[in-house]
């Protein structure tokens, strides 16, 4: 009888709890939601194939992967740009990423440190330039508080000593 209770417990733990334990299950959908139907093959790819156009149509994705693109650009964008005085401009971020990152670890880690540092100066100076502000809009505020309390005062002070003294009633 033991046998089968400890072949029982085993079997239940293989079928049910080593199963959740190598692949858990989410949690349970609310109540009221519904599934959605499985996608066929054929309608996977269609989203795939609109959401690559919606992507390449978004964001630039470069000239390594559009060359024909970006040759038509430049021949019309700017026909100075074979002068020899012209400076080149300073790579952006991106650039400086990718460049990065083709030279290895050692190169992207100092790139992406000058990154998240320069982020973050540029993150205390707005966190600074707004607790300036404000303390500058407070100190207005409270200025013409104040200017409006001694305003009141004075407009009292004159009326009490232009104004006769209010007629005193007999009861």
């Amino acid at each position: 009888m033991k046998f089968r209770v400890v072949c029982r417990k085993l079997y239940d733990y293989v079928r049910y709890d080593l199963k959740e334990i190598a692949f858990p299950s989410s949690l349970p959908d609310p109540p009221g939601t519904k599934r959605r139907p499985k996608l066929t093959l054929k309608e996977k790819w269609c989203i795939l194939k609109e959401a690559t156009r919606l992507y390449g149509a978004f964001r630039d994705i470069g000239p390594e992967l559009r060359p024909n693109d970006y040759k038509k650009a430049k021949e019309e964008s700017d026909p100075s740009s074979s002068e020899e005085g012209k400076t080149k401009s300073e790579p952006t971020v991106l650039e400086d990423l990718t460049v990065a990152a083709r030279g290895g670890a050692e190169t992207l880690k100092p790139a992406l440190r000058r990154i998240y540092m320069t982020r973050a100066s540029t993150y205390t100076n707005a966190v600074k330039n707004y607790v300036q502000t404000y303390q500058e809009g407070l100190k207005d505020v409270l200025d013409e508080k104040a200017a409006r309390k001694d305003q009141q005062q004075r407009n009292e002070m004159r009326r009490s000593s232009t104004s006769p003294p209010p007629p005193q009633s007999s009861s």
